[in-house]
């Protein structure tokens, strides 16, 4: 059964040859909170960074992306060359802040490793950069490795979305036992107190009628049918978030919240082992969901 789930992480490379040599895109991408694009390119492809990660954005909701292209030319020297525009202005700045001339120390030493003050490729490298078509070419290519990225995160997505339904099952399956050993609390519950009465000798002084009230206030005290009913109702929400799919793995973990919530609940009202390792159980379940959620879009 194909869905419309993805997962967060994922891996692509698209490597490709042209007449002034050859080139190579990758991007890969970890789990993450909200969407993070990171774009690395040669120097002089400024333009083409920038359109590689609005593409992406396009594309992608959450994770942490990287996606860089290595340009291997067929000829032409290697160059590394100092960006003075860009380290002038930072020794400025840093000059401002200590009020001290820089020198050429340590500090003049840690601008230089500042991103963009050394240059390093070749003149076709830069020369490169100018041609149109040559740009154009690596834009698609790197568009198809955002591409083939959304596949490689939508087949690991099949695989989630298949585990989380199968332990929607295996809930759904733990919440009727415990519907069924629910039924019995009235029942356990006016035996115990029965037996604690009888152990205290008072079995025979206590009114049939305050007896009678006694245990309709623990009962009511333990009745779980509010929370086997929330829970039901969360497993039809979140079966209804795979079917929609998109980016649902907040919403998803929202409700692994609620699930735990009514689980603990459940423990704490129970008056039967039975019951309470139904209850333990769902925990159990319902930390399998989280964990596999934490890793949707």
């Amino acid at each position: 059964m194909t869905s419309n789930v993805s997962s967060m992480t994922g891996f692509a490379r698209v490597a490709g040859e042209a007449g002034w040599g050859s080139w190579a895109w990758e991007a890969k991408s970890v789990n993450g909170r909200s969407l993070d694009v990171r774009v690395n390119t040669p120097s002089g492809f400024e333009a083409l960074e920038q359109a590689v990660k609005q593409a992406a954005k396009a594309r992608f909701a959450r994770g942490n992306l990287q996606v860089g292209l290595r340009i291997d030319l067929s000829s032409g020297p290697e160059t590394l060359s100092v960006n003075s525009d860009a380290l002038n202005l930072l020794v400025r700045a840093y000059e401002n802040i200590s009020s001290k001339p820089i020198g050429d120390g340590d500090a003049l030493a840690t601008l230089m490793t500042v991103k963009g003050v050394i240059e390093t490729g070749s003149s076709s490298t830069r020369d490169l950069a100018t041609d149109e078509d040559a740009v154009a070419l690596l834009q698609s290519a790197g568009e198809q490795a955002l591409d083939e990225l959304a596949s490689a995160r939508k087949a690991e997505g099949e695989a989630l979305y298949a585990l989380i339904r199968q332990h929607l099952d295996e809930i759904e399956a733990a919440v009727a036992r415990a519907t069924d050993y629910a039924a019995s609390q009235p029942g356990l519950l006016k035996a115990r107190l029965e037996k604690q009465l009888a152990e205290l000798g008072a079995d025979k002084s206590v009114d049939a009628d305050r007896m009678a009230a006694e245990i309709a206030l623990s009962a009511a005290k333990a009745d779980v049918r509010e929370e086997l009913d929330r829970l039901t109702a969360h497993i039809a929400s979140a079966r209804q978030l795979l079917e929609n799919g998109g980016a649902i793995g907040r919403k998803l973990d929202f409700l692994a919240q609620e699930f735990n919530r009514e689980a603990n609940t459940l423990c704490s009202k129970s008056a039967s082992l039975d019951l309470t390792n139904e209850g333990l159980a769902l925990k159990g379940l319902v930390d399998q969901v989280k964990e596999q959620a934490a890793n949707v879009e």
